[in-house]
């Protein structure tokens, strides 16, 4: 039986998480992101889960590492700076092929900032915040229900891939209220079998789980392993979203809760016979190159907009390849984007007959 429920940003994605079977979170409080904590030290003792509120962030990523040794579905949230302090457990999940889910709800910075929303983490997210050559999966929901969606589904990807996936938000997202409904019956796809997860040697030979390589080569082909597993990715995951850009003559590719303001903006533009289309990345990484660039095959330009100083526009730029048709429109330090200047920098793309 399906049920609708009105509640923020932070509480579906919490939600999310149970639903999806996740048994144990460490956090440390940090706005934007508290109500997100505060509904899982409520839902996971209803669940018979862990809470641990850790005494920091490097406490909290750390005990998710030792928990997705053991088997368990394991969560962490924080926000901006605090994912800077995670940064380095994130690395060791990555390489010691861990699974785990990592919330984020954006504020801005750089430093400890402000509490108001951002999207200045993008490249911490998607480019690997922490050393070597890494990656996670980056998923950017746009709506209340996509935040419960995409959490549900980021313990599915990281089981399958045994990779950290994170959900990657911002303040408008986590703390604004709209409907959500699902299934009061939805199980998660049937849990994968963790053969090498580190349960006790009792009656089978000892494991180990680690990311220290000192043999020559090991290293090596640890890492040709992990890119074997990100080409993978790239090929089976990328998501997005059009509309409409068939017959667009500018494109605006946004994310998150700026996307939201794109839509207004080109369905207002049509009104007015600018053939204005949106392009929305789901997937931050794996980025979808591909169909940005079969979208510029068709000669379109693109205005880029996002809650920060230019980050995304980079991938939008290597996807397009040709700078004179990507602009770029920012807004920083917890600053929105507004209606207005986005319609106005799409009317000085466009050529009116």
């Amino acid at each position: 039986m399906k049920k609708r429920y009105l509640c923020t940003g932070n509480e579906a994605c919490g939600e999310g998480a149970i639903r999806a079977a996740c048994r144990f979170y460490a956090g440390y409080p940090i706005t934007p992101q508290n109500e997100l904590t505060a509904y899982m030290s409520r839902r996971m003792e209803e669940e018979n889960g862990t809470f641990i509120q850790a005494e920091s962030e490097l406490a909290a990523i750390n005990m998710v590492f030792g928990a997705s040794v053991a088997r368990a579905r394991a969560m962490t949230s924080s926000s901006s700076p605090g994912i800077s302090l995670k940064q380095e457990g994130i690395s060791y999940l990555a390489g010691c092929r861990l699974p785990a889910v990592i919330i984020n709800i954006m504020r801005g910075g750089p430093g400890l900032g402000n509490i108001a929303p951002s999207q200045s983490d993008y490249f911490q997210a998607t480019k690997g915040g922490g050393h070597g050559d890494y990656r996670i999966i980056v998923l950017a929901p746009a709506n209340v229900q996509e935040m419960f969606d995409f959490t549900f589904e980021a313990f599915d990807l990281a089981d399958k891939y045994r990779i950290p996936v994170m959900i990657l938000a911002d303040g408008i997202l986590g703390q604004m209220m709209e409907p959500l409904e699902f299934d009061e019956n939805i199980k998660p796809k049937k849990i994968i079998d963790k053969p090498w997860a580190l349960t006790g040697a009792k009656n089978r030979s000892a494991k180990s789980i680690r990311s220290l390589w000192l043999k020559p080569g090991s290293l090596e082909k640890l890492n040709e392993e992990l890119q074997k597993t990100y080409k993978g990715i790239s090929e089976k995951e990328t998501r997005y979203e059009e509309y409409p850009t068939k017959d667009a003559d500018v494109v605006i590719v946004s994310y998150g809760a700026v996307s939201r303001i794109a839509r207004v903006c080109a369905n207002d533009l049509r009104k007015e016979g600018i053939k204005a289309g949106i392009f929305r990345p789901i997937s931050l990484w794996p980025f979808p190159y591909k169909e940005i660039r079969r979208i510029a095959g068709r000669g379109t330009k693109f205005l880029v907009v996002e809650m920060s100083a230019g980050q995304m526009v980079e991938d939008v730029r290597l996807a397009v390849q040709d700078d004179s048709r990507v602009d770029f429109l920012g807004r920083m330090g917890g600053g929105i984007p507004e209606e207005k200047a986005i319609i106005e920098r799409i009317k000085k793309m466009t050529v009116i007959s």
